[in-house]
C-alpha cells in the first residue's frame, strides 16, 4: 500500500516562512509527477505548485516567487519552501503523486492526508 506522508505545517506570522515535506513509503516502481495543493475554507482545491520528475516546475500565480518546490528522487520526497507567507495562504495543504506501482499497469494519484498552515496577521 503507497502512502504520502507530509510533515510541517503550522502556524506562522505574516511574512514568515515555512518547509512542507511528503513521502512516498511503500512498494513503488515509479514516482511521476508531484504536486502541493490547498484547500481554503469554503473554497475548492488548488494548485499550488508543481514538478516533473526531471525536474520542471509549474507554481500557481499567487505563489510565483514567494514558493519553491523541489523533489529528492532518491528519497522518494516532494518539499514546498514557502516564504513571505500571508494570511490568504492559510489552508490544508496536500501533496499528491503520480504513481507507477509497476512498470506494466498505468500510474494513478496518490494523495496525502493533508497538513494545516495557518498564517496570522
Amino acid at each position: 500500500q503507497v502512502q504520502l506522508v507530509e510533515s510541517g505545517g503550522g502556524l506562522v506570522q505574516y511574512g514568515g516562512s515555512l518547509r512542507l515535506s511528503c513521502a512516498a513509503a511503500g512498494v513503488i516502481f515509479r514516482l511521476g509527477e508531484m504536486g502541493w495543493y490547498r484547500q481554503a475554507p469554503g473554497k475548492q482545491r488548488e494548485l499550488v505548485a508543481s514538478i516533473t520528475s526531471d525536474g520542471r516546475t509549474n507554481y500557481a500565480d499567487s505563489v510565483k516567487n514567494r514558493f519553491t518546490i523541489s523533489r529528492d528522487n532518491a528519497k522518494r520526497s516532494v518539499y514546498l519552501q514557502m516564504d513571505s507567507l500571508k494570511p490568504e495562504d492559510t489552508a490544508v495543504y496536500s501533496c499528491k503523486a503520480v504513481v507507477f506501482l509497476t512498470i506494466l499497469v498505468n500510474p494513478r494519484d496518490y494523495w496525502g492526508q493533508g497538513t494545516q498552515v495557518t498564517v496570522s496577521s
